[in-house]
């Protein structure tokens, strides 16, 4: 599975995008795009970012061809109109995704930060490290790019346990189901048991033969001459 993973951001919004096969990471790639200046006011209008977004991303999607895209959810920002701003390039990264047909998941910043370094606390530094560690030496643009690799490698994360569960969850099934046929083979074959003891009870009483208790005519001894066991 290739996975695409986006930091959103209404300057610089970070990607990062690796395969996740065999339960093994491959990087793909990574970078930003960079959608207006990074100090002061931006001299570039939202609308204009915005759709910026949506044309980077396609590019990307187009290129890499990815299965699902990882986008990071914001809990917080510096101030209500920064929140209103990246909750829109938000917006324009999920309905990049959704138009190209991919399978669109969320996860908080703690998320990301326990999959890849172990807790929820981890700074951009740690994060950047770890990821070097999984995925081998990286030269990250922006601390935006490491995000975004660090989301899709979150995903995967989630993924293999996802799939460490059903695993589990498949192989005790099984053996329930193995269980139920062998106590359900042993009941048939303890009823059939008492069912011929009760059939030759029968047979007894009536004073057939043992020969005749157990299905044996005449025809089939050669004409010998037929035991009576009540005599």
């Amino acid at each position: 599975m290739r996975i695409l993973g986006i930091d959103p951001g209404s300057r610089l919004t970070g990607y990062g995008c690796v395969d996740w096969v065999g339960n093994q990471l491959k990087l793909v790639t990574h970078g930003t795009l960079r959608l207006s200046n990074t100090g002061g006011k931006a001299v570039i209008p939202l609308e204009q970012r915005l759709l910026l977004i949506h044309q980077g991303l396609s590019r990307i999607v187009d290129e890499f061809k990815p299965d699902v895209m990882a986008v990071e959810r914001v809990f917080f920002a510096k101030n209500a109109v920064s929140a209103l701003k990246l909750g829109q390039a938000r917006g324009a990264v999920i309905l990049s995704g959704a138009i190209h047909g991919l399978g669109i998941f969320e996860y908080s910043p703690s998320e990301v930060k326990a999959a890849i370094v172990g807790h929820g606390g981890a700074d951009k530094e740690q994060v950047a490290k770890m990821l070097e560690i999984l995925l081998g030496p990286q030269n990250f643009a922006t601390s935006d790019a490491s995000d975004g690799l660090a989301i899709a490698v979150c995903h995967a994360h989630t993924l293999r346990g996802q799939y460490a569960l059903s695993g589990q969850k498949q192989a005790a099934l099984k053996a329930a189901l193995t269980h139920s046929t062998q106590t359900s083979a042993a009941g048939k074959l303890a009823a059939a048991q008492a069912a011929a003891k009760a059939e030759l009870g029968k047979k007894a009483k009536k004073g057939l033969s043992l020969a005749e208790s157990l299905g044996i005519t005449s025809e089939s001894v050669a004409g010998r001459k037929r035991i009576r066991l009540d005599r």
